[in-house]
């Protein structure tokens, strides 16, 4: 098992997370204890999934929560670009990283289903 703070994902995903911690602070008072809230809860429920897939022998449960968690945090990242809360040219500064951790954790998941949904040896 790889430290999970080793991983390129996790060091992705951080960068995320400093990210939306700057980005947030700046939220009009209305946004900030609301849509910046969740938008730091969710980013940290990616850090979860991603120590416990780690950890876990049942990789694939919690990389199908980062994956659900992290199409709700594209969604919310949408809706701040349409509110204006967020600028385009930081939104395409995210997308960036947010496509890199995509892909390595659709990667990460194909590689474990391969792992674990092996066919049997033909005897």
């Amino acid at each position: 098992m790889v430290l999970y703070n080793e991983l390129p994902v996790y060091r992705d995903t951080y960068m995320l997370l400093l990210e939306v911690y700057k980005v947030t602070n700046n939220f009009a008072h209305d946004y900030k204890y609301s849509l910046g809230q969740d938008m730091k809860r969710d980013v940290l429920s990616l850090f979860r999934c991603l120590y416990k897939a780690n950890k876990s022998a049942e990789k694939g449960v919690y990389l199908e929560a980062f994956l659900n968690d992290f199409e709700i945090l594209k969604v919310e990242m949408r809706l701040c670009v349409d509110l204006k809360l967020l600028p385009v040219r930081k939104m395409a500064q995210l997308s960036q990283i947010m496509d890199s951790i995509g892909r390595q954790v659709t990667s990460w998941r194909a590689k474990n289903r391969s792992e674990t949904f092996m066919p049997p040896l033909c005897g």
